[in-house]
């Protein structure tokens, strides 16, 4: 699964351009072995998703975080009722910048989560270490408490569903990307982690991604490792050519 997340870029008119241009694209062979989602900002979700839907594009629509909570005086928040309303199908949920930016908490993450799959759709849970973290040798010991408080009390048949992201904070649009090798080693410490948390079947059977400046020429290394199951990708989808290479370069390894 390739995800592109747009973070607070493109408005409506931009964004209506932007899919457009990623569904003349797509090929059928682009997207034979690979999901295709775009995480517009909230105020293109409508847009995007008429487009998608008249269009018949292969394109899954995705939402870039959401409250917890389905109604109430949360000013500012977007629910998982309004986005699942909205056809939306897969939801980032505990971004680096969301935690690092806006003090979401691990229990707030757990919270998130657990609102996305009451409402039928599916958590992109993102999961990842500091440079500061991982200079001190506490990549693992971060990743498994976060990976710990999001999974736990969730049923294993949910969990096999996600799509976990490890996404090292200090590679996020830095330019300074992990190797192939160190995503490999951290992606599979996440599936040993959930194994460990929801069973041999769910940590096989889940999606995980690589996401950290990641772009058309790195992509097809990152996806040649065999615990790299897709990319989540920042800057790099906001442009539709760019976007669709990273797409290209990950089919052939799937």
């Amino acid at each position: 699964m390739v995800s592109g997340n747009w973070k607070m870029h493109h408005d409506h008119i931009e964004a209506l351009h932007t899919v457009r241009d990623l569904g003349l694209r797509l090929k059928p062979e682009d997207v034979a072995r690979v999901d295709v989602s775009v995480h517009p900002p909230f105020t293109d979700l409508r847009t995007v998703q008429t487009l998608v839907e008249a269009d018949r594009l292969p394109v899954i629509l995705g939402a870039q975080h959401c409250n917890d909570h389905d109604r109430g005086a949360f000013t500012g928040e977007v629910s998982p009722q309004m986005l699942a309303r909205l056809g939306v199908r897969y939801v980032v949920v505990g971004h680096s910048e969301r935690r690092h930016l806006f003090g979401m908490s691990d229990e707030a993450v757990a919270a998130t989560l657990a609102a996305v799959l009451r409402h039928g759709m599916t958590p992109i849970l993102c999961v990842g270490e500091t440079g500061e973290e991982r200079a001190a040798g506490r990549t693992e010991e971060r990743l498994s408490a976060q990976l710990t408080a999001a999974l736990t009390g969730a049923e294993p048949a949910a969990v096999a569903a996600m799509v976990i992201a490890y996404e090292p904070v200090w590679a996020i649009g830095t330019g300074n990307a992990a190797t192939a090798v160190d995503a490999e080693d951290a992606c599979l410490f996440v599936r040993q982690s959930v194994e460990s948390v929801a069973g041999a079947e769910a940590g096989q059977a889940i999606r995980i991604q690589y996401g950290g400046s990641v772009n058309a020429e790195n992509a097809a290394d990152y996806m040649a490792e065999p615990d790299v199951d897709g990319l989540l990708v920042g800057g790099a989808s906001l442009d539709a050519a760019s976007f669709v290479e990273i797409v290209r370069a990950s089919a052939p390894r799937r």
